[in-house]
């Protein structure tokens, strides 16, 4: 049975994509666009909004114009970007109970354990050599304040 080319799922995400960039359009809408001292807060989420509206259609056109290619979705795939999604939406959650860094590094021990399948070792020294950069380059260099859990990082 032939799928209907407004169906395929690069036209469904560029709709999804398109409907998220209005929604920040509009929302950036009520910040200040510039101030005195240059661009305002509003200045950033607006081109965000803009170039992800303007891509999403762009995403929607170029593949509803294209032959259908028959290929069958491959759920694989789509259940390997939702785990790293969810494991990112657990990380924002724990932001606050674990802090930052450790989040930051369990969630890159996730991604190169179990998305890229690399051995624990390469694992867990990726996750702590993000973490110590990530706090080298923001916490010392930058004077950032990272968000700090119960132990102090």
């Amino acid at each position: 049975m032939a799928q209907s080319k407004w169906m395929r799922g690069d036209v469904v995400s560029g709709a999804v994509l398109a409907a998220l960039g209005a929604y920040i359009i509009s929302e950036a809408r009520g910040w200040e666009y510039s101030t005195q001292e240059g661009p305002g807060p509003g200045f950033f989420p607006m081109w965000y909004g803009v170039a992800m509206l303007v891509l999403a259609l762009v995403l929607m056109v170029k593949s509803a114009m294209q032959p259908d290619s028959g290929k069958p979705v491959a759920w694989s795939g789509v259940a390997r970007a939702l785990s790293v999604w969810a494991v990112f939406a657990i990380g924002m959650g724990l932001l606050k109970v674990l802090g930052f860094l450790l989040v930051f590094a369990l969630m890159t021990l996730f991604v190169v354990a179990v998305m890229y399948e690399r051995p624990l070792k390469v694992a867990f020294a990726a996750a702590i050599g993000n973490a110590v950069g990530f706090y080298l380059l923001f916490g010392l260099a930058l004077r950032l304040e990272l968000p700090v859990g119960p132990l102090g990082f």
